[in-house]
């Protein structure tokens, strides 16, 4: 049976808005989530994932407003992530309409939190997201990862947005996290993440065949080929980009008819 990959677009939400940056820096606004993920909606996307990047806890009853202003009106799966740090804050997000949660930050401090989440509602629904720096100081109990130029490096996890090195190998934590009951492991690279130079296919593939899980690559999205990548090389599942589709580079049907032409199984929009 081939299983057909998943386009998602993701919506960065500060303040109730849609943001994008660069390196998770430089942020600007690209709109309402809930206009765009409509717009998604009737473009075919197969998912779409909100991100409460600020996570602050003023701002957890917003973002619960606006899970509910998107499930009202959304007919696809909605992920949300962002201050996800205890099982009531699960309990809450997937009652707002929510369809899966997303921990980074609180996974990696409380790793308990993916097993405890699992079992309560369902491995289907957890979402661990990992958000990975390359390291070209290979050290004895990283996993090398092999890249273009032929040079090594492993792959660190950070948090907090990116700002924090946690010193934890990204393929053994993506294993711990599967063993643990995710159902997904959402990977960003901040190499490539806003550059639009395409992903950072050696951690996704590195990722994809280390784990029994689907792997969606996220960061760096500028061209339909990137998608293309992302799946034959990158061995990726689903494919989550943001800025291309929010300032209207590219639409999801755009997408969705250029990877069929190519050969690679597709939902067709509108199914």
């Amino acid at each position: 049976m081939t299983l057909t990959r998943r386009i998602i677009p993701c919506l960065d939400i500060k303040d109730g808005r849609v943001v994008k940056g660069t390196n998770f820096l430089g942020l600007r606004d690209a709109g309402d989530p809930v206009e765009l993920a409509c717009r998604y909606n009737k473009q075919g996307a197969d998912e779409v994932v909100f991100l409460d990047i600020t996570a602050s806890k003023e701002n957890r009853g917003m973002i619960l407003e606006v899970i509910q202003r998107a499930a009202d009106e959304l007919f696809l799966p909605l992920t949300v992530g962002g201050g996800i740090r205890t099982l009531d804050d699960v309990q809450k997000t997937l009652r707002a309409g929510a369809d899966k949660v997303s921990m980074n930050t609180s996974a990696v401090q409380n790793p308990s939190l993916i097993s405890e989440a699992s079992t309560s509602f369902g491995t289907q629904c957890i979402v661990v997201a990992i958000d990975v720096k390359r390291r070209t100081q290979m050290e004895s109990d990283k996993t090398p990862v092999l890249l273009p130029d032929g040079t090594s490096c492993w792959y660190e996890v950070v948090t907090h947005g990116g700002s924090k090195p946690t010193g934890i190998d990204a393929i053994a934590w993506a294993k711990e996290a599967e063993n643990r009951g995710a159902g997904e492991i959402l990977l960003t690279s901040m190499e490539t993440d806003g550059t639009k130079e395409g992903f950072d296919i050696p951690i996704t593939a590195t990722i994809s065949n280390a784990v029994g899980i689907p792997v969606i690559a996220s960061g760096g999205v500028g061209t339909m080929e990137h998608f293309y990548d992302g799946f034959v090389n990158g061995k990726a599942d689903a494919a989550l980009a943001a800025s291309v589709f929010h300032y209207g580079e590219m639409t999801v049907a755009e997408v969705k008819e250029y990877l069929t032409k190519r050969g690679i199984a597709i939902r067709p929009p509108g199914q």
